[in-house]
């Protein structure tokens, strides 16, 4: 027998299929929690035994537990302002446009696993931040939402890149935090986010 939670209820009634996410398996506040205490920790992963298996085990569960919760505001397209390929097309454009005005870096070329990490770690983040924790502030209104999830996610990468990157890091947020807004899906700033940080490391 299959079951879900039936409307307004908390028990599943007969008949359906239910998700971890109905039973209550995956709150959302816990989630929330453990990554950002992992997001906080993870400089500390960095040249210890085990850093990089560590590191890749944190993001693969982060990203899994942040899509486990359910959505209670989701807009899915058909409440965005503006079609999902022109936003992804704005922010992958700004994206390419800031690597630009930085100007030449060393060569940083550090191989597939690199790339592999930094793919897995801009999923997890934005399933964190712009599909869980956007979803739960838009209760507040789109601008708490957008502005919340910038601030929090500046916040959590200053043990990271320290406080002299935090203005760029708020910039990058809020840019990913719009894509959510305009696109009504959170992986369109997930897909920005993953060429960030590809350029970022080769």
């Amino acid at each position: 027998m299959t079951l879900t939670r039936a409307a307004g209820s908390r028990f599943p009634r007969a008949g359906a299929t239910a998700t971890p996410a109905d039973w209550g398996v995956v709150p959302g506040p816990v989630v929330a929690a453990g990554g950002l205490a992992f997001l906080l920790g993870r400089a500390g992963l960095h040249g210890r035994p085990y850093g990089v298996p560590l590191l890749v085990l944190g993001y693969v569960t982060l990203g899994g537990a942040a899509l486990l919760v359910r959505e209670r505001h989701a807009t899915g397209a058909q409440g965005a302002p503006l079609g999902w390929g022109v936003v992804l097309g704005i922010g992958v454009a700004a994206v390419l446009a800031a690597g630009v005005v930085a100007g030449p870096v060393p060569d940083r070329r550090v191989g597939v696993l690199a790339g592999g990490i930094a793919v897995v770690a801009a999923v997890a983040e934005e399933a964190l931040f712009r599909r869980l924790l956007y979803d739960r502030l838009l209760r507040f209104g789109v601008v708490a939402a957008v502005g919340g999830t910038a601030v929090v996610f500046a916040l959590v990468h200053l043990p990271a890149y320290g406080v002299a990157a935090m203005p760029v890091d708020l910039g990058a947020a809020l840019l990913l935090s719009w894509q959510r807004y305009a696109s009504g899906r959170w992986t369109v700033p997930a897909v920005t986010h993953a060429v960030a940080n590809l350029l970022a490391v080769t």
